[in-house]
């Protein structure tokens, strides 16, 4: 906790960024900060962790009586996505059904200083997409209730096994009432693309003061030209890996043939 301290000390002694962020009068403010503005992905990241951590000031410097917790969330880029059922029919397996998303993040993962069903109702915590079972997916029309339940319940266990989505009910620490900090691992496998890095004050089962900063995590190096060709010059990549995989294909007969 003195390492958070001394992160946080220029944050709790610069006025000017104490106002950065202007609050309706006699409401708390959040003055957040990150360990890492940009995560880098080169050939050698094995994941990493980032920490978000800031200070609450409150009016006159009073801290309430009354508890507050503190939720923090990073979301990656939405995406759209077509979710398929797969069915054994007569020995096979086939897609018997399928479910399309319109805006999915890529990533999500939420920390709390306690339970989110302890700290807000369900209908607050929707507002904010606070938690899993909150997410505003945008599913196609067309589909039975019950059936886009059973989708989106795949399509977020398909997330979690793959450490893409993830809660922690726990996660958030608030020292002196005013200090808090969190850390959200990042997955060797993570997209790439603008993050979003969003904190929420929560007080009497409301959000009564939020704050929001951008990460960026990009590929580079041969990584990083690679996911770039493959998006910029996609029927040229296409070829090449085809062309690619046809000579390792055709070196590695060679060489068993030889043996």
């Amino acid at each position: 906790m003195s390492r958070l301290r001394a992160l946080l000390l220029p944050l709790l002694a610069a006025p000017a960024l104490a106002q950065a962020q202007p609050q309706p009068q006699g409401q708390p403010r959040l003055v957040p900060a990150l360990s890492h503005r940009n995560i880098e992905i080169r050939y050698s990241f094995s994941g990493a962790e980032l920490l978000l951590y800031g200070a609450i000031v409150y009016p006159r410097g009073r801290v309430p009586t009354e508890r507050t917790d503190v939720a923090v969330v990073l979301k990656g880029p939405l995406e759209r996505i077509v979710v398929r059922e797969k069915q054994k029919v007569a020995g096979i397996w086939m897609n018997v059904g399928r479910v399309r998303f319109r805006s999915a993040p890529s990533f999500y993962a939420v920390a709390s200083s306690r339970p989110l069903g302890r700290i807000m109702e369900d209908r607050i915590a929707s507002i904010y997409e606070l938690g899993l079972g909150n997410l505003q997916l945008s599913p196609g029309g067309g589909v039975q209730p019950e059936v886009l339940r059973r989708f989106e319940s795949g399509l977020i266990g398909m997330r979690r096994r793959n450490l893409l989505y993830s809660e922690d009910p726990d996660g958030v620490e608030i020292s002196e009432g005013v200090l808090y900090s969190a850390r959200i691992a990042i997955p060797a496998r993570v997209p790439v693309g603008n993050y979003t890095a969003e904190t929420f004050l929560i007080q009497g089962g409301r959000v009564i003061a939020g704050a929001a900063k951008e990460i960026r995590i990009e590929k580079l190096g041969f990584e990083g030209f690679v996911a770039r060709a493959a998006e910029r010059w996609s029927f040229t990549y296409g070829v090449v890996a085809v062309i690619v995989s046809l000579l390792l294909g055709w070196g590695a007969s060679a060489l068993f043939r030889r043996g």
